[in-house]
């Protein structure tokens, strides 16, 4: 399994994708689907920490080029 912090946010949301489908559908023990539910928090996590981070990339070149700001 891939390191999260290592993923790109499309693989983070790929997976995370997948592991709600599995959650959704009951295809997995209890015990499995507490650590699906565990992994799905992190990528869910990781994906808004990526997010967050190409909002303020896009705001200070937005800044950079003196058009106002509003993401």
């Amino acid at each position: 399994m891939t390191e999260i912090r290592n993923m790109s946010f499309e693989d983070a949301m790929k997976e995370l994708e997948a592991t709600v489908g599995k959650l959704e559908h009951g295809e997995a023990t209890l015990e499995e689907s507490i650590a699906l539910y565990e992994r799905g928090a992190k990528l869910r996590a990781h994906c808004d920490k990526v997010l967050r981070a190409a909002e303020e990339r896009v705001e200070k070149i937005t800044l950079a080029a003196g058009q106002p700001t509003g993401t």
